[in-house]
């Protein structure tokens, strides 16, 4: 039976737990604390996170990282991506040498710019970005851990690898495609969640069908002007880690990117709305790293920038929009038609 390990007690990988567990592999859940995992135990579910969902036979929890990664073949990092590399070092120690790592964050580092494939790597040493890979989709917690069908994406330099985690972590309501594209599959997870928070504003504010059609469009534009420059494949962005997830997190009433674009619309600060969610939004710390990466590598980001401006700069939201809708008139497919 094949031994995994899930790095962090979030909603995400308490949900990927319990999907490999309900498979029939051996799941060890690492919790930050004693005293978390005790209480996870005790609960036999995630109370806080995800509640509701008991824990499969197959799935413990513990607060020893040298225990949860001991002869694990697959070890998920399901962590806040500002956190990814205090974990990763926690991890790195005990990290088998033949384990396969799976980043099952959507995020950028604040800072550095690198994406979480690139901070594990630089954290577990040496021979990991080979044995790397990355998950990405439309993956909403609860309605996996419901049951309802879903699919993702795994990506992998080494596309054996991806293949690998693939076959590992198929089920009959959870379909895995692999890829190559790890730089395309990541950026794809990520940037969505910039664009989900405007949609959130649009549903905030009761604007109609039309203008989100048109803002999830132009933002999707966005995102692959910015992932081609990065040396993503293009294509990527019309797959599950770009359209499919962009999709989801724009529309459903469990994004907490959207709901925090929500609680803007009614006149909440940054702070006060985050403090609404329950959880982690990834949304406002990766609009200041790619805003950061799209400077560096000299892509246009208009959604992005006003995106910073309404959070960090007390730009009126309002107003935002009227910026976006007065720039220059452009060609649609502008920086989109090649070559990348």
């Amino acid at each position: 039976m094949a031994k995994v390990a899930v790095v962090g007690a979030t909603a995400w990988g308490t949900t990927l737990g319990i999907l490999l567990a309900q498979k029939g592999l051996a799941v060890t859940l690492w919790a930050r604390t004693q005293q978390e995992a005790q209480a996870l135990t005790a609960a036999g579910e995630n109370s806080l996170r995800l509640p509701g969902f008991p824990f499969p036979a197959g799935m413990r929890v513990t607060a020893d990282m040298a225990g949860a990664l001991d002869s694990a073949e697959l070890v998920l990092f399901a962590v806040p991506s500002q956190r990814m590399r205090e974990n990763a070092r926690v991890a790195a120690p005990h990290l088998e040498p033949a384990s396969v790592v799976v980043s099952a964050a959507k995020g950028i580092e604040v800072g550095s710019c690198l994406r979480m494939s690139e901070v594990l790597a630089q954290e577990l040493g040496t021979g990991v970005a080979e044995r790397c890979c990355v998950l990405s989709g439309p993956n909403l917690s609860r309605e996996i851990a419901q049951g309802m069908p879903a699919a993702t994406v795994v990506a992998a330099a080494d596309v054996a690898t991806a293949d690998h985690v693939r076959d590992l972590m198929m089920t009959p309501r959870f379909r895995v495609y692999s890829s190559s594209d790890v730089v395309g599959v990541e950026l794809g997870g990520t940037l969505k969640n910039i664009v989900a928070m405007g949609a959130g504003l649009n549903d905030g504010w009761g604007y109609g069908a039309n203008t989100k059609a048109a803002y999830m469009t132009r933002g999707l534009a966005e995102m692959t002007r910015l992932g081609a420059a990065a040396g993503a494949n293009p294509m990527t962005f019309l797959g599950l880690a770009g359209l499919g997830d962009l999709v989801a997190t724009c529309t459903s009433p469990f994004s907490r990117n959207r709901r925090l674009g929500e609680a803007i619309a009614r006149g909440l600060s940054l702070e006060q709305a985050l403090a609404t969610l329950g959880g982690v939004a990834e949304g406002p710390t990766t609009t200041i790293a790619a805003r950061e990466l799209a400077a560096r590598l000299g892509v246009e980001m208009p959604v992005t920038d006003v995106t910073y401006r309404v959070l960090y700069e007390g730009l009126d939201p309002r107003r935002a929009i009227t910026e976006l809708m007065l720039r220059e008139p452009k060609h649609e497919l502008e920086g989109l038609d090649g070559p990348f």
